[in-house]
Parts: structure tokens; sequence; C-alpha cells
């Protein structure tokens, strides 16, 4: 979790539980250390939240306190949305990224002025996308936390001929190409990026193998390759 997305999460448990939290508690729901928290605590409290107490004690957030308004245009709340739908669309098999999605939309909902809200029920924008081939034996949940971490995978992959063979590759990122999803990745065995239909993967096993740094390199170099072709290419 990043540190700005854990000092919004405090705030949260402060106001859930409306009353002194001590920096164990805080710490035992966020999974990290006390010497964490107490370093948090300084922060939002030299940001101007209105915490009072000290460390061995516990906290309290002043009754009150909300976070400011996320001020958003229409424009920018219906593109937010329709971004939204669109993700939940190619996302039908993807429950973690549908709840994501989900989870996104309630949060910015409820930070909007009254106003805003209100006008973001009634966007009527409508997405449909064609029925998606399979993602086979590919968690997408697993994958995407694989291209985080960086670690390598080893794939048995049928070709467009038939032909299958065992291949170990650097997933860089996700394609999402009309009906078709591929996995972008460096082929060890090819020694060139290539892009791996998840339907026609027969079996995916992540290593305890990290990729070397460059492969953020290798994803820039392979989105900029794709625009050249005037493959209009996003990422």
């Amino acid at each position: 979790m990043r540190r700005a997305d854990r000092l919004l999460q405090i705030i949260q448990i402060f106001r859930r539980r409306n009353r002194i939290t001590t920096a164990r508690d805080l710490a035992e729901e966020l999974e990290v250390s006390v010497r964490t928290i107490y370093r948090d605590m300084v922060t939002l409290m030299a940001s101007g939240v209105p915490i009072t107490g000290e460390a061995r004690i516990g906290y309290v957030l002043e009754k009150g306190y909300d976070l400011p308004p996320l001020m958003l245009t229409i424009e920018e709340i219906e593109a937010l949305v329709l971004g939204a739908r669109l993700v939940g669309a190619f996302s039908q098999d993807d429950q973690q990224m549908l709840l994501a999605t989900g989870n996104a939309l309630a949060k910015i909902e409820a930070v909007l002025p009254e106003e805003r809200r209100e006008q973001m029920n009634l966007i009527n924008l409508v997405t449909g996308v064609p029925e998606l081939r399979s993602s086979g034996c590919v968690d997408l949940a697993i994958l995407r936390r694989i291209i985080r971490t960086g670690y390598k995978v080893q794939i048995s992959y049928c070709d467009g001929e038939g032909a299958l063979s065992n291949r170990v590759i650097w997933p860089l990122g996700i394609s999402y190409f009309g009906m078709t999803r591929m996995i972008i990745a460096w082929c060890e065995s090819r020694q060139a990026i290539r892009n791996f239909r998840l339907d026609r993967i027969e079996t995916f096993i992540k290593l305890e193998t990290r990729a070397p740094h460059t492969r953020q390199k290798l994803y820039r170099d392979y989105i900029a390759i794709e625009k050249q072709k005037g493959i209009r290419a996003v990422g």
C-alpha cells in the first residue's frame, strides 16, 4: 500500500471507530509496524488533520472532520464512469477487477459534493464489448500480481498452427484487442517481446526467479514500436 493511501485509510479508520485508537490497533489493521504509524501520525498532524493524542496512549480524530470534496467537472466524472464501465465490460471473468472498479467509483462518489454525486448517478453512458475469448488456465488477478512483482513464468503455448512449445517469459503487461486478451512478455527462447494469447496457454506456472529490472524499459520500447506501426496502443 502506498503511503498516501495508508494516510487516507488511517483517517477512514478514525471516522469509523469514533473513539480513542492506539497506534498498535492501527498497525494491526494496516499490517505495518507501530513505528510506521507514529511517523504517519506526525505527518497527518503537521498537514492540519485535527488528531489529538500521543504515543503509547492513543489518538482520536476531532468530530465533524471530513475530507475536502473532490472537485471534478461533470466531463471528468463522465470520463471516469465511462472508463469504469468499459473495464467492467472487459472483466466479466475477472472478479477482483470487477470489485476494484466498483470500489473505486464508490470512493469517488463518497468525496464528491452533493450536486456532483447526483449528476454522477444520472450519467447515461452505455458500454458493450464482444464476447471475450476465454482466459483459459490463467488467473488474471495472479497475472497482474506477477507483472507488478516482476516474476518469471513458465508456459506451454499452442501457436496458430497447433504446435506446442514450452517458454519462459517475463510478463510485462496485458493487452486487450477486440475479443482477445494477450500477455505482453519477453520470451527467453526467442530473445524478443512476444504477445501470447491467453486462450492458447495450456499451462501457466509462476517461477521463483525475478526478471531483470530492464523489463520496464522493454515495456516502454514495446509501446513505442506498436505506435510506430500505427497501432493505437495505450499504456
